[in-house]
């Protein structure tokens, strides 16, 4: 039998972060379950939207979007380097948020992957939760850890300029992690020492955080409404602490998956040149998934409104202005920076999914058994509508690509819901959804 103080932790983290607690899949649970291949999510965002360039200027050639739609597609010079993936991608047009056509357009990234109706006052939550967060709550049975959540700046942020796009069931942000060395010691160093002293660890942690975690709820009864916006998000960043905690407490004594690590270089930081830190980030990603330590991720790769290191990456590659400066040029030069810089992040892509195409599975790679979504929750200067978005593998879930689909303004939480699908999760809705993207890629409807 459970203790009663287990019993009451969590229930303190379902209560808090709407996390509930599972054993890992285990092989005396039978071949039928262990063997199955992984389906797996990540949602990767990019700020200030894309570079579509005005057609007077003479450069559609470098518009992220394609200029023609269907099968025939040309890419522009901003995705060039995704063209080896040709077979494994499409782009999606027409997409938006019926929320965020009424919203400030500055909290787009805030309901990315939630379409949640921010602009509503009346709501009871600010937030609603993320797709992410869905895939990890059907998959974490199987998983070391529940989800893997990053972006370039940590923590949360603040409204409109926030540094996470993940949000949890009661519609609370959470914690992003930036540093590599960090993300590597949670991930994979969990079972490389002895196996009693990271158990003994993990206990004195886990005490460690149910005392703060109480101290702090008896705080937040004492507290201002702004003051308990900002201790919720603390307790928030607990509870996921402590529910991964948990759960490295319940596979520590499973090995990890033997990997060849010699390619990480776990010292680069945001602060230094912003391809090594990216590709270092996404190798963290594909070893993780190559592991099965998690089948869900949401990396942010900038941070909106001209907030953050993010922002001054264009400068370190030479080009002329900040990446939000650059989203606000209207002069064909501006326009043509900003592309370059959209064809850099084209060019950290085509690194991970070939590093995707490298792991295998029984049953195809990771990129195969991997939904990737890109985007942004902007098109351009904080244009709610057609949201530039890519849709990634997920061949062996049965995501036919090769082509630009556009069918004029679609819900984007429709496509939310057949990525659901096709991952497996026969949920009913999600957010505002009217049904699944027929007619298009998905083969599940």
């Amino acid at each position: 039998m459970l203790s009663t103080s287990k019993l009451t932790r969590r229930s303190v983290l379902k209560g808090i972060a709407g996390a509930s607690l599972v054993l890992p899949v285990l092989e005396a649970m039978g071949q039928e379950v262990t063997s199955q291949t992984p389906r797996r999510f990540c949602a990767l965002y990019t700020a200030n939207g894309m570079s579509l360039p005005k057609a007077e200027h003479g450069i559609n050639d470098w518009s992220w979007f394609p200029t023609s739609t269907g099968r025939d597609f040309t890419f522009g010079k901003s995705t060039e380097p995704l063209s080896p993936f040709r077979d494994q991608l499409s782009f999606m047009g027409g997409l938006y948020h019926p929320s965020g056509v009424k919203a400030d357009p500055h909290i787009c990234s805030d309901m990315w992957l939630t379409a949640a109706p921010l602009h509503n006052p009346n709501r009871d939550t600010f937030n609603s939760v993320a797709l992410d967060q869905v895939v990890a709550q059907h998959t974490k049975q199987f998983c070391r850890q529940p989800s893997l959540v990053m972006s370039i700046d940590a923590g949360v942020g603040f409204l409109s300029r926030t540094g996470t796009i993940s949000y949890n069931t009661e519609g609370k942000p959470i914690p992003a992690e930036n540093n590599p060395r960090q993300i590597f010691d949670r991930l994979f160093r969990g079972d490389r020492d002895s196996l009693e002293s990271e158990r003994n660890k993990l206990r004195r942690r886990i005490k460690l955080v149910d005392a703060v975690l109480e101290n702090a709820r008896a705080l937040n009864r004492r507290l201002g409404r702004s003051d308990r916006q900002k201790m919720d998000q603390y307790l928030t960043s607990l509870s996921e602490v402590e529910s991964r905690l948990i759960a490295s407490e319940k596979w520590i004594d499973i090995p990890l998956k033997k990997q060849d690590y010699s390619h990480l270089d776990l010292d680069v930081t945001t602060q230094g040149e912003p391809s090594g830190y990216y590709r270092n980030m996404f190798d963290l990603i594909a070893l993780a998934f190559d592991a099965d330590i998690t089948r869900s991720v949401a990396f942010m790769l900038n941070r909106e409104d001209g907030m953050g290191i993010s922002d001054t990456f264009p400068l370190k590659l030479g080009l002329k202005a900040t990446h939000h400066g650059l989203s606000h040029a209207y002069d064909k030069n501006g326009q043509t920076e900003f592309a370059r810089y959209d064809m850099f992040l084209s060019q950290q892509l085509s690194y991970f999914f070939a590093r995707m195409q490298e792991y295998k599975d029984t049953n195809g790679t990771l990129l195969d058994n991997t939904i990737v979504l890109y985007g942004s929750g902007c098109s351009t200067t904080h244009n709610p509508r057609n949201l530039p978005t890519m849709l990634v593998g997920g061949s062996n879930m049965g995501l036919k690509h090769g082509t630009y689909w556009a069918n004029g303004e679609t819900r984007m939480s429709n496509m939310y819901l057949s990525i659901l699908r096709s991952l497996g999760i026969e949920q009913e809705s999600f957010a505002d959804s009217t049904g699944t993207l027929g007619d298009s890629i998905f083969s599940r409807v």
